[in-house]
């Protein structure tokens, strides 16, 4: 059975996700061409341990930095190096905190200057793609009503869908049940039930939908080095609409 939070614990998980909202917000002013992905991970660290939590990825399964920070082609889980961000790059962040026994996790993929329009529509209908998922994490669907929601409007534009990575519920756990895949069948799945917390994060690509592994046994990359989007928001299933834990609000602000 899959249970739901209590209200002390979705405020707990509310707290968390205004952290890394805010901290996506805090990197997000650092990225320009020229600044190394490692020097992004450094602000995110330092802001976090500022702000009383601790990173949630940091040592998470051996993970050895603070942010996932994957660049271009790279799809998800990309380790913070030396590399310097190039005019025209786009770099998904995914940040995770652990603050008062409870985790957060939200990530957004920014542009780095001017990128191609194709790379812009990209980004675009990924983003868009989380919306409509969103839309569909209310209490009495089930899981597959999202996941084919999000298919169906990113490959309705032309794009793939990864198939090995999935959202997830979280909590005490950063991962927990149920998976929210983002592809699927309508009215399959298990059951969206009141107060349940998800992860919702579409990964989209530009070209095809398999992806590999790099040896470093973390980062993932597109099977062709076409680009690759990602954006992840946290929230509570409820009866009609659900409810963000974390926000893009934050970013915008910044980006404005």
């Amino acid at each position: 059975m899959l249970l739901s939070k209590t209200d002390e614990e979705v405020e707990l998980l509310r707290q968390n996700g205004d952290l890394v909202s805010r901290t996506l917000a805090e990197v997000a002013k650092h990225i320009k061409p020229g600044i190394t992905t490692k020097k992004l991970d450094q602000i995110a660290e330092e802001f976090i341990r500022s702000n009383g939590a601790v990173p949630g990825f940091l040592g998470y399964s051996g993970y050895p930095a603070t942010l996932c920070i994957s660049v271009n082609d790279a799809v998800v889980h990309g380790i913070p190096s030396n590399y310097e961000l190039r005019e025209g790059d786009i770099v998904s962040v995914d940040c995770g905190t652990l603050l008062h026994g409870y985790y957060g996790d939200s990530a957004y993929t920014f542009t780095v200057g001017e990128v191609s329009p194709e790379v812009q529509r990209l980004l675009r209908v990924t983003r868009e793609s989380l919306e409509k998922g969103i839309e569909k994490a209310i209490a009495g669907n089930r899981v597959g009503d999202i996941s084919h929601t999000i298919q169906e409007y990113a490959e309705k534009n032309g794009y793939s869908v990864v198939r090995e990575l999935v959202g997830h519920g979280i909590g005490r756990h950063m991962h927990e049940k149920p998976e929210v895949p983002n592809y699927g069948v309508r009215g399959r799945g298990p059951k969206l039930v009141d107060g349940m917390v998800i992860c919702i994060e579409p990964m989209i690509n530009l070209g095809t939908k398999h992806i590999y592994q790099e040896p470093d046994g973390w980062t993932i990359r597109t099977q062709d080095g076409k680009p690759s989007a990602h954006f992840e928001l946290t929230v509570v299933i409820r009866k009609g609409k659900a409810e963000r834990l974390s926000t893009f609000s934050y970013i915008e602000e910044v980006l404005r």
